[in-house]
């Protein structure tokens, strides 16, 4: 299963069910488990976990050190989940002491070529990431977010769940979740119905959200009187606690 030509070092873990394709370098404090394949010339290093069942491209470069100056060696990791598709030239760096040492990523994510995950960054499941889209540090990324090609999301930014931001859009605030986004700078466009639909949510509830997005975006309100007017229709649909729970979190303010 792996090819003679890899390099695995001796103090790397891996399953006897992964596959590792030619001249691929597996460094020590990789862990790697069962399913996963990684294709030819691919570098993982660092102390570095990934899941079950994923496939890793070519050229895809994992678990190196941060890009941050202020790093300065300390023992920090990178974890995948299980079921990732990792395409081309995805870079991932591991975590800083300055937040938790950990850059994270959840299951069941489509990460297209050319993407990058900066130190410290959070991803959670069934997230696409569309080619060239990348993520400075400490970004978090709720389940169910869509990328778009060349989107860019600045540092200590977070994407609510099922938030879709449109191609070559930069992100420097807090995007809510089910809100799509587009542009530089980003702004909002209405709710995404289309990935609502896909993902099974009733009619009732899209035109709840709809109706939510409304009170925070055309009503002139603050964000603490947009919060209390959801609570209002938050009776009427429990999704809509996403989006309070997510304005009374949010540091940096939100995309308008």
């Amino acid at each position: 299963m792996i090819d003679p030509r890899a390099y695995i070092d001796p103090k790397a873990e891996l399953d006897s069910s992964v596959q590792v394709g030619a001249f691929s370098y597996i460094g020590a404090g990789v862990q790697i488990d069962a399913g996963t394949k990684i294709e030819p010339h691919v570098v993982i290093k660092g102390t570095t976990r990934i899941g079950r069942n994923n496939r890793i491209h070519q050229f895809a470069a994992l678990g190196d050190d941060p890009q941050d100056k202020k790093y300065r060696g300390t023992d920090t990791r990178l974890e995948i989940g299980d079921d990732n598709v990792i395409r081309e030239y995805c870079t991932m760096h591991r975590g800083t002491e300055d937040d938790e040492g950990i850059t994270s990523i959840g299951n069941d994510n489509w990460i297209m070529a050319y993407t990058h995950f900066a130190h410290d960054s959070r991803v959670g499941n069934h997230t696409i990431f569309a080619n060239g889209s990348s993520l400075a540090g400490h970004v978090i990324v709720a389940d169910y977010v869509i990328l778009g090609g060349f989107s860019l999301v600045h540092q200590f930014c977070q994407l609510g769940a099922h938030s879709f931001s449109g191609a070559g859009t930069v992100i420097f605030k807090d995007v809510p979740p089910f809100v799509t986004v587009w542009g530089n700078t980003a702004k909002a466009y209405g709710i995404n119905k289309e990935g609502l639909k896909r993902r099974n949510f009733s009619p009732e509830a899209i035109r709840h959200i709809q109706e939510a997005y409304k009170i925070i975006y055309r009503q002139g309100l603050t964000l603490t009187e947009a919060i209390e007017a959801l609570k209002v229709k938050a009776t009427d649909c429990a999704e809509i606690n996403l989006m309070i729970d997510f304005l009374g979190k949010t540091t940096r303010g939100i995309v308008r």
